[in-house]
């Protein structure tokens, strides 16, 4: 991930990593832990408004005693830890015991949805994990994430990860959220798309529109500000009848579609997903005949 987070950063921000030569495995889906490393990224950066260091480590360590982490007590045992250290302006004790809180956010109104850090303990604590932070105003800040290690033997079908789905369509993907959007368009264009992009609702219309060839497939968020991503997705259709919708949340379709955002049957994905099942189901979408 180094190239693409240091384009990520920007200029001012100087990325250093370090990796222990033997680092030991984790159980976790690589895709949301991608997703972890890409978000605390963007808040490290968006605390360096004037430049800065950012430091990503991953090290074995082996904790000897119980010691107490953000929301609970780290057993002890054998982990991998991932440190994502900044120079940053660091954060206060109020803000620090909100961060983690779905939808919490020291942003201005329209720059964040508050999902970013409720992402990243969600996706530790299902891989088993916990986060230490330290932080104090003017200080930076560290977090530091525990996995815990696996030490048997890595199984043969486990090892063996099949070749993600691959195509050369034309994709419009909107997404509000700015990391997220970036590490989404990346993995599109790795899998050979061309891939059109668009932080709202209403520059999603603004490109179709721009773009004068066919647009088979969008992939959207569903909530977001402004125009909502199903409502984006009812004026393109009268644009662009033929192409096909994927919608994603953070939000699970359970909890979308008694309120009305989507409706039954739609086509959507779960955030955080995994890269090589995104791949699959926008390939799935693009080789089904419309009925």
């Amino acid at each position: 991930m180094e190239s693409m987070l240091r384009r990520l950063l920007g200029d001012d921000i100087e990325l250093a990593t370090v990796v222990d030569a033997d680092l030991g495995r984790v159980r976790a889906d690589p895709g949301q832990i991608e997703q972890v490393v890409v978000n605390l990224a963007v808040n490290a950066r968006d605390a360096m408004p004037e430049g800065g260091r950012l430091t990503i480590e991953a090290r074995n360590v082996e904790i000897a005693s119980p010691v107490p982490v953000e929301r609970g007590e780290l057993p002890s045992g054998h982990y991998v830890t991932l440190c994502v250290r900044d120079t940053g302006s660091g954060m206060s004790d109020d803000v620090r015991r909100q961060v983690f809180e779905p939808f919490f956010t020291t942003k201005e109104k329209g720059k964040g949805t508050g999902l970013g850090l409720a992402t990243v303990h969600g996706v530790v604590a299902q891989s088993g994990g916990h986060i230490a932070l330290e932080t104090a105003p003017g200080s930076g800040t560290v977090f530091r994430i525990y996995l815990p290690r696996e030490e048997g033997l890595l199984p043969e079908a486990a090892g063996r990860r099949a070749e993600p789905a691959r195509g050369s369509e034309t994709l419009l993907l909107v997404e509000d959220e700015d990391s997220l959007r970036r590490l989404t368009r990346e993995i599109l264009e790795d899998a050979g798309y061309f891939v059109l992009e668009a932080e709202s609702g209403h520059r999603g219309l603004s490109v179709s529109r721009e773009h004068p060839g066919p647009i088979p497939l969008l992939i959207t968020d569903v909530v977001m500000p402004g125009i909502s991503g199903p409502k984006m997705a009812e004026r393109l259709a009268l644009e662009r009848p033929e192409m096909r919708v994927l919608f994603a949340s953070g939000y699970t379709d359970e909890a979308l579609g008694p309120h009305g955002v989507l409706e039954p049957g739609i086509a959507f994905i779960q955030k955080p997903y995994r890269s090589e099942d995104l791949l699959a189901r926008i390939r799935t979408m693009l080789d089904t005949k419309s009925p």
